[in-house]
């Protein structure tokens, strides 16, 4: 299932965020300005803001297979049919209903893995699922320009189109839905947008989206037009970038499920965003040769961030919300990313790509702060026992209401059959948005002889 996620994923991102590198093309084909082509490349995800809440409501409502492969196969024939027509106003309108398309894929894809992973896993299960983006980004970026230079602007959206129904086909053949926990005798879930967390991991994931996609959908044209580099050359360079920002998801999956914490590390990697943010400014500005390996490692670095937000969304909400939540994560994401572009393109004119630069320094330092670290749940499994007996320690699940039961937890936890009458419990409760439910703990500890 997850390699499926991924597959889907990296199919609709190959277009998303791939069509940068068809700048120069869209600029030579329909005579366009560097503000205008960089708008016409932001069609699409115009389209999955539109359509990002409605399918993550679909999802929670008939499931992710259907949903996915439904989208898939309208972003495969818009992209193909985009392939066919002439005029940059047809094309564009094409890409924002391939949008909408592939936006079925972030709203149900990241719920799929969700539902197959449980917690102690989850981090790295969705951080791989995330290395999609920079996956299928490495992809684009290392086929379209080849593609556009031998068959021209129609192959390279040609191309896109088949992948996606590809992908499509195999998601219809091979996905399953994750089970769903019963709702036998549970109230409607709750709200969990009445408490502020969930909006200022939205509000922190915006803020870090426009390092991402300013260093991604100007770095080709910077390289050919600022370096003297070629097109194809400079595609292949950050296509290992774009590797290298699949491998920092990955890691920092890996980091969340170790330090049973998805903010703490999503707010030290805002950090290193705003550092190797600053770098490359400054290298640009300078006119220095540093700024390449600057930008590099910036494209690498401010992808990092996005599997550490998607998965304290979803664990937050709950799984009767989280195909909204999702959604909501996702649309937020996506007016940053469709904003950057021709905003930057707009700044690099006036104050060159130093400036530009410089400015996007701001938004990771604004996101450090917005980031909720204290307000996230209490640990997703209990400490690690040491010399093989148990220290006090605390068990989270979902669960239905009401105390979990002594055994079981000790059971869970560790502790030997002839062992358990002689350790005490302390339940306590908070609230949980996942169908009607809450998260129960119970708190082990000898009891005194």
């Amino acid at each position: 299932m997850l390699a499926l996620g991924m597959g889907a994923q990296a199919a609709s991102c190959v277009f998303l965020y791939g069509l940068p590198y068809l700048v120069p093309d869209l600029r030579h084909q329909f005579g366009l300005s560097l503000t205008a082509a960089s708008t016409l490349v932001a069609a699409p995800l115009i389209g999955v803001i539109v359509a990002l809440v409605a399918w993550g409501a679909l999802a929670d409502r008939y499931g992710e297979r259907l949903v996915i492969t439904a989208g898939l196969a309208i972003a495969g024939g818009a992209l193909i049919a985009a392939s066919r027509v002439s005029g940059a106003v047809s094309v564009g309108l094409l890409l924002g209903c391939a949008g909408a398309g592939g936006a079925s894929v972030n709203a149900a894809s990241g719920r799929l893995v969700l539902g197959w992973f449980g917690a102690a896993e989850r981090g790295l299960a969705m951080g791989a699922r995330q290395t999609a983006q920079p996956l299928g980004t490495m992809l684009a970026a290392a086929t379209l320009p080849a593609i556009a230079a031998r068959s021209g602007l129609a192959g390279a959206l040609g191309a896109c189109g088949l992948l996606c129904l590809v992908a499509a086909a195999v998601v219809a053949i091979f996905a399953a839905d994750p089970p769903r926990p019963s709702r036998a005798g549970a109230g409607p879930a709750a709200n969990p947008y009445r408490a502020p967390t969930l909006w200022r991991i939205h509000a922190a994931s915006m803020l870090l989206v426009v390092p991402q996609f300013a260093t991604t959908g100007f770095a080709l044209e910077y390289l050919v037009t600022g370096r003297g580099w070629s097109a194809v050359d400079a595609g292949r360079v950050i296509a290992i970038a774009n590797l290298a920002g699949a491998l920092t998801r990955l890691l920092a999956g890996k980091w969340s499920d170790r330090a049973m914490s998805r903010l703490r590390p999503m707010r030290w990697l805002a950090c290193a965003v705003a550092v190797v943010m600053g770098a490359c400014a400054l290298g640009m500005w300078w006119r220095s040769p540093l700024a390449v390996g600057a930008l590099l490692a910036a494209i690498a670095v401010s992808v990092s961030t996005n599997g550490l937000a998607f998965t304290a969304v979803a664990e937050i909400a709950g799984m009767s919300w989280a195909g909204r939540a999702l959604g909501v994560q996702n649309t937020g994401q996506n007016v940053a990313a469709a904003a950057t572009p021709p905003v930057m393109a707009q700044l690099i004119e006036l104050a060159g790509y130093g400036g530009a630069f410089g400015l996007g320094v701001l938004f990771p330092i604004v996101a450090i702060f917005a980031i909720p670290v204290r307000a996230e749940p209490p640990p997703l499994r209990p400490p690690r026992p040491r010399s093989g007996r148990l220290r006090s320690g605390t068990a989270v699940t979902d669960a239905p209401p009401g105390p979990p039961s002594s055994l079981s937890q000790a059971s869970s936890l560790g502790v030997p059959p002839s062992s358990r009458a002689a350790w005490t419990r302390t339940t306590f409760s908070w609230p949980d948005a996942s169908a009607g439910a809450s998260r129960c703990g119970a708190t082990l500890r000898p009891s005194p002889r």
